[in-house]
């Protein structure tokens, strides 16, 4: 019958030294590490010089969670304003969003928030890096937050003349 190891005693047992950790061990605790990582993260940016790596960085600032979270809401309500338009004779003009209208109306709203927060999420995980090596992909979500106010604008005009 094999022995089995956690992994504090096969890192003791590779090196042949004894155990130098003091207290219980802090993984087997996994609501308390979640919890003093948001509230003291310790990877605020790359460790080494070079390191660009996605998981490079374990900790965004709330700002960007702000910003997220107005965009999917602007997504929310661009969509509820969709489906009033199109009631008063409107018509949805990206064409792969246009055949879901036409359905059922919570169908056209979850693809379309759906799609947006996957969007936001991979801008948000990506808010750091440069792309084409100069435009800072954090820009994109700044664009994406105003492209949605004017379109919220947009349709509000729409919405008073119809």
């Amino acid at each position: 019958m094999p022995i089995l190891f956690n992994r504090r005693d096969r890192a003791a047992a590779s090196v042949g030294g004894p155990e130098r950790r003091r207290g219980p061990d802090r993984r087997t605790r996994v609501a308390r590490a979640l919890l003093y990582g948001a509230l003291k993260p310790r990877r605020l940016g790359p460790r080494r010089n070079g390191e660009q790596a996605l998981g490079a960085i374990d900790w965004y600032h709330p700002w960007w969670l702000a910003i997220a979270t107005l965009i999917v809401a602007l997504c929310a309500s661009d969509a509820v304003l969709t489906a009033v338009l199109i009631s008063r004779g409107a018509y949805e003009l990206n064409p792969l969003l246009a055949p879901l209208i036409g359905g059922s109306g919570a169908l056209f709203v979850a693809v379309k928030i759906g799609l947006t927060g996957m969007g936001v999420v991979l801008l948000t995980i990506l808010s750091r890096v440069k792309a084409f090596g100069r435009l800072p992909v954090a820009l994109l979500l700044y664009a994406v937050l105003a492209g949605y106010a004017l379109l919220i604008a947009y349709e509000l005009r729409l919405l008073e003349r119809l």
